[in-house]
């Protein structure tokens, strides 16, 4: 799930002062260290990011809503052996990829455990003597059982794959990973680094990825340490303020009652939008000095706004939450959420909502630090079983 507006902020925010910011040398309490042994063999904490979902796991059967997946074609000769070692060696590579959740007992906190490598758990499925009519729909039924698998938290792996044989040239590898040690970015990391490591092996190279400099564990003992309690503060009181007295839920016309409690149960509709409609959204963006993410944030907002009759309307949205050169080859959780609230006037002009929604996210960008668990606890919205707090709707562009 990756935001690109993360990065563009950057480059819009020096186009709008006009220069180039000079670069800062981090300070000593900014750095993220790699642990030493005698650290890391102690008692390591789990991440805001991972606290969360961690209790979420623990008080719901959350199914598979919380797994994150990824594909690849593979056309050609396969190479069954250096693509299985390409995948035990990201395992290696990656500490999240093989820790576990415990909780001891007489504890109350969950503490993360890293355990030694092991082989990459892959399930091998041939479908090449299928129908070939019927082919597709036999894979959907292959994937759609491997999404239902639980994960344990506690015993691992939190990562697992599918390597389906369609052909004697044709394969499909499916992977799937537990949200609490990945994200949508972590996948793009994921596939990248098995086709540099499968080229490699194929040809009987060596490993070709440079080193990591720190992994996940590092990342989490240096967000507690350096989200004190002045950064939160200051930050939360952005948070308080930006969604004092927003609605508690969108009231969409529905054509069914909402349940008493969310099931969790979705389906997905495809819409496409024209090459000439989307020239015409990206060429709007540059006019006004926003993102195009800004561009569909606003549409989204005012179709809202007129489908539920609410002049106030918040949207959530995922920031990849990685603005540090070290975290962007990592796999582990590190995406937070963002309220995004946009209050429309019907008196206003196309530009003059722009400008808005580009005021107020940039607003937001500057304070995503926060876990958005902790921006809920100090709004305190209306809870509900039947509905998610703050928001209820989502907009994420992929890249």
């Amino acid at each position: 799930m990756s935001d690109i507006d993360v990065l563009k902020r950057e480059l819009l925010l020096r186009r709008l002062k006009g220069r180039v910011t000079p670069k800062v040398e981090k300070p000593r309490e900014d750095l993220i260290e790699r642990l030493d042994d005698k650290a890391r063999a102690g008692r390591l904490p789990l991440s805001w990011s991972q606290q969360r979902l961690w209790f979420l796991e623990q008080m719901n059967d959350l199914g598979s809503a919380y797994h994150v997946k990824g594909a690849l074609r593979l056309s050609g000769e396969l190479d069954e052996r250096a693509l299985k070692r390409a995948l035990d060696r990201i395992v290696f590579r990656h500490e999240s990829l093989r820790t576990v959740f415990v909780r001891p007992e007489g504890e109350t906190e969950p503490r993360q455990e890293v355990k030694e490598a092991s082989s990459f758990e892959l399930r091998r499925v041939d479908l090449s003597a299928e129908p070939e009519g019927g082919r597709e729909e036999a894979v959907s039924r292959v994937l759609e059982e491997e999404g239902q698998r639980h994960f344990d938290l506690e015993k691992g792996p939190l990562i697992r794959g599918v390597l389906v044989k369609l052909g004697s040239a044709e394969h499909l590898l499916w992977i799937s990973m537990h949200h609490i040690v990945s994200d949508g970015w972590s996948v793009g990391v994921f596939m990248k680094e098995v086709a540099s490591l499968y080229e490699a092996y194929v040809h009987d190279r060596e490993d070709p990825l440079e080193e990591l400099p720190i992994q996940y564990v590092d990342y989490a003992q240096w967000q507690r340490r350096w989200l004190t309690k002045e950064r939160l503060a200051e930050q939360l009181t952005f948070w308080k303020q930006e969604l004092k007295g927003a609605p508690a839920l969108l009231e969409l016309p529905t054509d069914h009652p909402r349940p008493a409690v969310q099931s969790y149960a979705g389906a997905t509709v495809d819409v496409e939008l024209s090459e000439e409609l989307t020239q015409g959204l990206n060429g709007l963006a540059r006019r006004h000095g926003v993102t195009l993410f800004m561009v569909l944030q606003a549409g989204w907002s005012l179709l809202l706004s007129r489908l539920s009759g609410q002049d106030d309307v918040v949207i959530g949205t995922p920031v990849a939450n990685r603005g540090r050169s070290e975290l962007e080859g990592l796999i582990g959780f590190f995406v937070n959420t963002l309220a995004l609230r946009t209050r429309l006037d019907p008196e206003q002009t196309v530009s003059e909502l722009l400008a808005v929604v580009r005021d107020r996210t940039l607003a937001a960008y500057g304070h995503q630090d926060v876990p958005f668990e902790q921006v809920v606890e100090v709004v305190r919205p209306e809870r509900s079983l039947a509905h998610s707090a703050v928001f209820q709707v989502m907009l994420a562009l992929q890249n």
